[in-house]
């Protein structure tokens, strides 16, 4: 069987990844154990490669709205993963926000989290912000990495929205290749062209410069109430106005989200799909509202079913 490092290196085969975050800090083990048996229990009879542990952090210095929910501090992902690892047999992405250490204290981290808690797959972050206590930039970090020589498949983000601002996301894809970076995983995707026109300039720029492109994956989360549309646009995620209409005036609010999200996967796909591309597809819930959390899961198995047969009718050139 295929490690999840080597799923998303073989660029032949889609990724299909479920994201969480971990318990809040304070949280005591065995309540911690209960929690991840209780997500588990509902992903039993889901097919999935491995799940996204994200590192959540305070960005109230992004932006000067007030959080539609309140930021708790969470346990250490790596506790989490290490523990999700136990429990499923799978392994994980871990998120790890890199400004907090210096240097020195990240190349400490980064061994304690290969040696002590067997995490080798990681996706790193940067501040949310110019402002604030800045300890080390992400392009340090990238640097720390390859310094170090341990085992690690480093991943990165990509965010559609700046590619709408500034135009030079897919140099930013390109840029952290070469310090690195084997895959990127998207933020929220509510805007299907934004991400369209940015993985086309990525795949166009690839082909010009004779770069072999990294594993895109496309993350998607379900939306079912007005708090959670408010919440997705404080953290950026860009939601076309008509598109938030379309939810709130909706009779079934989630239901509409998500057909919306197969809307926008499959005009992706029919877009992106051609430029031959490696993708993969990653499903969360923004908040721990059961009922999103179960639309996840069901979105999870709509979105992955869609995505394979775009993929295996590439294949087959059909």
């Amino acid at each position: 069987m295929l490690s999840l490092a080597e799923k998303l290196i073989n660029k032949d085969l889609g990724v299909y990844l479920v994201g969480t975050t971990p318990p809040k800090e304070g949280t005591e083990n065995d309540k911690m154990l209960e929690i991840a048996q209780k997500l588990l229990a509902r992903l039993n009879n889901v097919e999935y490669d491995g799940m996204i542990i994200y590192d959540i952090q305070d960005e109230s210095t992004r932006i000067d709205a007030p959080r539609p929910f309140p930021f708790a501090k969470t346990r250490d992902p790596r506790d989490y993963a290490a523990l999700i690892s136990r429990q499923n047999s799978r392994q994980t992405l871990t998120y790890k926000s890199v400004a907090q250490r210096d240097r020195s204290a990240f190349k400490a981290w980064l061994e304690e989290t290969t040696g002590d808690y067997q995490q080798q797959n990681l996706v790193l972050v940067g501040s949310p912000s110019a402002e604030g206590d800045i300890r080390l930039s992400l392009n340090d970090a990238y640097a720390a990495v390859a310094e170090s020589n341990l085992n690690i498949l480093l991943g990165g983000v990509t965010i559609a929205e700046r590619h709408v601002k500034k135009g030079d996301e897919h140099l930013r894809l390109i840029s952290k290749q070469k310090q690195g970076c084997s895959f990127f995983v998207s933020q929220a995707v509510y805007n299907p062209q934004a991400t369209i026109d940015m993985l086309t300039a990525y795949a166009r720029t690839c082909r010009e410069q004779q770069i072999e492109p990294a594993r895109i994956i496309l993350t998607f989360t379900p939306c079912g109430s007005a708090k959670t549309l408010e919440f997705m646009k404080w953290l950026g995620i860009s939601i076309p106005e008509a598109t938030g209409y379309r939810i709130l005036d909706s009779l079934d609010p989630l239901k509409e989200s998500l057909q919306i999200c197969f809307s926008n996967l499959t005009q992706i796909l029919d877009a992106v799909v051609p430029l031959g591309l490696p993708l993969g597809l990653n499903i969360e819930s923004l908040t721990n509202r059961k009922e999103e959390i179960d639309a996840a899961i069901a979105l999870y198995r709509l979105l992955k079913s869609r995505m394979e047969l775009s993929l295996a009718q590439s294949a087959l050139n059909l």
